[in-house]
């Protein structure tokens, strides 16, 4: 019998994994991921695309308060620059 192994979509060598309109960007071992959520869409030649994006960047340690988690905030209006923030946030 094969073994299936599972693997994560990357994206600039970090995990990219989404939950119906949420995305978590970021390896969860690490101090920090980004959560992105879609707050609306638009149809764009029959496809529905993200046109509003809060972004989260949180940390992952559990004994945090909740609502500590949270150090940074912003809302972008594409995928692509809600990532290219998420990207600049995690390398540094």
């Amino acid at each position: 019998m094969a073994e299936s192994s599972k693997s994560f979509f990357t994206y600039k060598g970090l995990p990219l994994v989404r939950k119906d309109k949420t995305i978590y960007f970021g390896n969860m071992y690490d101090d920090y991921v980004v959560m992105i959520e879609i707050l609306g869409t638009k149809k764009v030649a029959g496809l529905d695309v993200a046109n509003k994006l809060r972004i989260r960047k949180m940390a992952t340690d559990l004994t945090v308060p909740p609502k500590d988690q949270i150090v940074k905030k912003a809302e972008k209006e594409s995928l692509y620059e809600a990532l290219d923030i998420a990207c600049a946030w995690l390398k540094v």
